[in-house]
């Protein structure tokens, strides 16, 4: 959800009532209801119980008007202090896979623009898993990547939001799965892994833990290239939930119920720690944490 959003869940809140909220905030009654409703969808709870006669916040509700009223204030601080100081300009770099450049850096890059007209960002895309080797390496200044099981030393990391960790196979191709009666015979059946990163070692775990020598058909980098191989049918891959409803093959894979589930992935901004003491990375660092 975006400012804007927030501005109209936190009105619609106080005031309780629909008609009110959109005369004041200047939507149509269907608009503000779509938008409570994308909200909710996204919250995964209903936030208000409605009757014909009185609207009610329900505790998620109530927790996320918090949550709002404390987003838009900080925005408000941000804005006053930028608006305050000289101007920033220059450049920041960011590393992310492609993915996270079109699922979660639009909205962050709208707002930052707005703030800070005269600093660009330089983007670079790649496998997510070697976005923390080139923060480390002084190649890039700020990374969008999933934060590790073990918060690594020096790094400063911001979550964002959070992603299933998936087993996928192909529509088009189910004997690919190979199965020992209910089971899924991992033994048999080829995977497709990732060459390195947080996926990659999830799943050595998780086949460590089962005692299982899974058949590893193919190790490549990026989970894009993964969704690619299972899709035309050369194995089983493990990829974020994100990733394959951002894909243009979403359509032709098929996730798979497997037990134990893997943990899944917490999403978000992470920089060098003295880094933060760059006033543009200072400003874009804040900016990305207001939802």
């Amino acid at each position: 959800m975006d400012m804007e959003e927030l501005k109209l869940f936190r009105h619609l809140a106080e005031s309780l009532h629909f008609g009110k909220t959109s005369r004041a905030c200047h939507v149509t009654p269907s608009a503000l209801t779509r938008t409570i409703q994308r909200i909710e969808a996204e919250v995964g709870e209903r936030l208000f119980d409605r009757d014909n006669r009185s609207v009610r916040l329900t505790r998620a509700g109530e927790g996320l008007k918090q949550y709002a009223e404390e987003s838009i204030e900080r925005w408000k601080r941000l804005k006053e202090s930028l608006a305050g100081e000289a101007t920033l300009h220059g450049d920041i770099s960011l590393y992310c896979s492609v993915t996270a450049a079109y699922s979660i850096l639009p909205g962050i890059l709208g707002r930052f623009r707005k703030a800070c007209p005269e600093v660009h960002i330089k983007l670079q895309t790649g496998d997510a898993a070697q976005g923390v080797a080139r923060l480390r390496n002084n190649e890039v200044e700020v990374i969008i990547d999933a934060l590790p099981d073990k918060q690594a030393s020096g790094l400063e990391f911001m979550p964002l939001t959070e992603t299933p960790l998936v087993f996928i196979a192909p529509l088009a191709f189910p004997e690919t799965v190979i199965r020992d009666g209910p089971e899924i015979d991992w033994r048999k059946t080829p995977l497709i892994v990732a060459e390195q990163g947080l996926s990659r070692e999830r799943l050595d775990r998780w086949f460590a833990a089962k005692k299982i020598l899974p058949n590893i058909y193919a190790q490549v980098a990026g989970n894009e290239a993964i969704i690619a191989m299972v899709s035309l049918g050369c194995g089983v891959g493990v990829v974020p939930l994100l990733v394959l409803e951002k894909s243009p093959l979403q359509e032709q894979i098929a996730v798979l119920e497997v037990f134990p589930r893997l943990a899944p992935f917490s999403l978000g901004v992470c920089t060098v720690k003295k880094n933060l003491r760059n006033p543009k990375i200072q400003a874009f660092w804040e900016i990305a944490g207001v939802r």
